[in-house]
């Protein structure tokens, strides 16, 4: 007997660690992972695979806006008459410098009490403080500052039409360079119910000040878009699902038979004389003409973009 309780003991001193209870390791083991998830959300599930499907086609289809898009340059309004033009016709200035003991006259006066009804900071400056500002131009002692212009990202436009329940209608201008054009052109687009324009970033006109008075006022409501590269962005803008539609005098169809414009679509407009750069020009999926019975050659960059614009409103409508 004496033998036997040794060689139990000998077994059990062998054994290593605590020998009481399991830790909870077999409480564990036996605990739930938790509610099963809807079929939508489990992977290789046919319900899975659609859910993935529909996801794609909607980002596809809508993009998501990618907000702060490229920065102006600030501005300097100079001399009488450009000052009070701008304040008239809403620019969006922040400072008016005022030069010191300045002879008054009207146009003085209205561009003080304009600056004053709008809230914008009214600066007293002497005049060599000016003509450092101005580089020494004829500033005739006022002298507006223009913030630079916050643009939108060229995918903010579709995104924002899509989001709103409607076919995007936006302009594109290829070698514009005229901020005059440009301002008409932010015009026609609020006029006929369109969602932006978009410019490069280069070579091309900006949201100047000439630029927002000639949209008189409409630049406020309708958002510019500058693109670091023209063709991509139509690129991008066709893989969304839009069609672009180039302007162009040689182009393969008349405006009248594009049967496109009532649909989500891209018009581009190229400058006065060179139309359409080659690579924009091969990026578009149609080229359109506008009929000229007249016998013009062409038309300029706002002309041409009001006429288009007139006709897809009409087919929308």
């Amino acid at each position: 007997m004496a033998g036997n309780s040794q060689r139990r003991n000998r077994r059990t001193s062998n054994k290593k660690g605590a020998q009481v209870g399991s830790g909870g390791k077999r409480r564990r083991s036996l605990e739930g992972k938790g509610p099963t998830p809807p079929a939508s959300a489990r992977k290789g599930h046919v319900k899975n695979r659609i859910a993935n499907a529909q996801a794609k086609q909607a980002a596809s289809r809508r993009p998501a806006p990618r907000r702060g898009g490229a920065k102006g340059t600030a501005e300097l309004v100079v001399g009488r008459n450009p000052v009070v033009e701008a304040l008239r016709e809403g620019v969006p200035a922040t400072t008016l410098y005022v030069q010191q003991f300045i002879d008054s006259d009207e146009r003085v006066r209205e561009a003080i009490q304009l600056a004053t009804e709008r809230g914008l900071n009214l600066l007293e400056a002497p005049r060599p403080e000016l003509d450092r500002m101005t580089n020494g131009l004829n500033h005739q002692g006022l002298v507006a500052q223009i913030p630079p212009y916050d643009y939108a990202h060229p995918e903010d436009l579709s995104a924002a039409a899509f989001d709103a329940g409607e076919d995007p209608l936006i302009v594109a201008l290829d070698g514009v360079t005229d901020p005059r054009n440009l301002g008409a052109v932010v015009r026609s687009v609020s006029a006929f119910g369109g969602h932006g324009v978009v410019v490069p970033e280069r070579r091309a006109a900006g949201m100047t000040a000439g630029a927002w008075k000639t949209s008189a006022g409409t630049a406020a409501r309708t958002p510019v878009a500058r693109a670091t590269n023209l063709t991509r962005a139509l690129e991008t803008y066709q893989k969304a699902g839009l069609t672009v539609v180039g302007l162009a005098a040689d182009g393969e169809m008349e405006l009248q038979d594009v049967e496109l414009l009532d649909g989500p679509v891209v018009i581009v407009v190229g400058s006065e004389g060179k139309g359409l750069s080659r690579l924009v020009g091969e990026t578009c999926d149609v080229r359109v003409r506008i009929p000229m019975p007249g016998g013009a050659e062409s038309l300029n960059a706002g002309v041409a973009a009001g006429v288009v614009l007139w006709e897809a409103a009409r087919r929308r409508g």
